[in-house]
């Protein structure tokens, strides 16, 4: 089969076809508003997990280079710089360009942002040696030129930690940092609480403690207005389209409100996990904590520093990923001192979460 074949067999399937429309249709979208807009922003303020990964690769070469004409410098990581919000505070300078940054991390491939927004570029975690950083720099609908060369390559050099002059022309310009908004789990004092069956019978989700209120579900997702900080949902790798290719959602934060996340915590997250699974067999939850991936939960309370404000994240893959932020819900409880409602029942009792 040829190449144009191989491009081409996706569509062969109802749900392969339906998912490149999809993508198709998402694409045209985002390529009506890209010229007066940072990719980055688009995609942080979307959080779509279908936009992500090799699919978000696409977006980069047909918006940014084919369309607009953005210049680009790229380097396999020398040295990094520890401090990305340094670097942000002087990219929200440099109004003359645009500027998108494309980050290949080790476990959760693509990661694209606006190195202009500290809440986005910390969304890339710990920079580490070896790996690919691209720096695309344009002028919106305007083809980039050789001003927009130059920024890329300084800014290549800041990411690997080294000292330059701005010169003042960057300065200048209509490509100021605008507000984004983002879609976040808010979290008011409801507190999911559990019935306690009795022995051979599953435990459901109860009502939440207000009086007068009954939520059968914790409370979906709503709209709020995040200006530059938000909870950090790192974009992932996501396979290209395909009916049932396995992908990864974005990567979430629970920020921890508890004065330590404690045994009590990890517990209630054990059992968390454990109750998705039952629901959702098909899918992986995976935990990250300080940008290293957590094998065992455990090794989050002996390691005696997730103390409160700390940010754990955790990211979901699969074919048909579900109930995330009922999931994301549930944590943030969990991490709390409201966690011993996770706890109720005997021991080796999978808590019903999910339906």
């Amino acid at each position: 089969m040829g190449r144009e074949g191989i491009s081409l067999e996706v569509l062969s399937t109802r749900a392969g076809f339906n998912s490149a429309v999809r993508h198709i249709n998402k694409t045209l979208e985002i390529s009506g508003i890209i010229g007066t807009n940072n990719l980055g922003d688009i995609l942080y303020e979307r959080a779509d997990e279908n936009l992500f990964g090799e699919r978000g690769a696409v977006l980069l070469r047909m918006l940014l280079i084919d369309k607009l004409g953005y210049k680009t410098a790229s380097s396999n990581l020398r040295t990094v710089i520890s401090d990305t919000q340094v670097l942000a505070k002087e990219f929200e300078k440099w109004k003359a360009v645009d500027l998108v940054v494309a980050y290949h991390h080790p476990d959760l491939g693509l990661l694209i942002a606006n190195p202009k927004i500290a809440g986005e570029l910390v969304n890339l975690g710990k920079l580490r040696k070896r790996e690919l950083l691209v720096i695309y720099s344009g002028k919106g609908e305007t083809r980039g030129d050789a001003q927009c060369l130059k920024a890329a390559e300084l800014a290549l050099s800041m990411f690997e930690g080294n000292k330059v002059k701005t010169p003042a022309d960057l300065l200048k310009g209509n490509f100021a940092v605008r507000k984004v908004k983002k879609l976040e789990p808010e979290v008011p004092g409801d507190t999911v609480r559990l019935k306690v069956p009795k022995p051979g019978k599953p435990v459901k989700a109860g009502k939440p403690a207000p009086a007068g209120r009954k939520l059968k579900t914790p409370p979906a997702p709503v709209m709020r207005e995040s200006a530059r900080v938000a909870p950090m949902p790192v974009t992932a790798a996501t396979p290209a389209i395909s009916g049932g290719a396995v992908r990864m959602t974005p990567m979430y934060s629970v920020v921890v409100s508890n004065e330590l996340f404690h045994n009590g915590n990890v517990e209630a997250w054990k059992r968390i996990i454990a109750s998705y699974r039952a629901k959702y067999p098909d899918l992986q939850v995976f935990i990250y904590y300080d940008g290293e991936r957590i094998l065992d939960i455990n090794t989050l309370f002996k390691w005696g520093k997730v103390k409160h404000g700390s940010a754990i994240q955790f990211a979901v893959s699969g074919t048909d990923i579900k109930d995330v932020a009922k999931l994301q819900r549930y944590f943030v409880q969990a991490a709390s001192s409201r966690f011993e409602t996770f706890l109720q029942g005997p021991v080796n009792t999978v808590l019903q979460l999910f339906g």
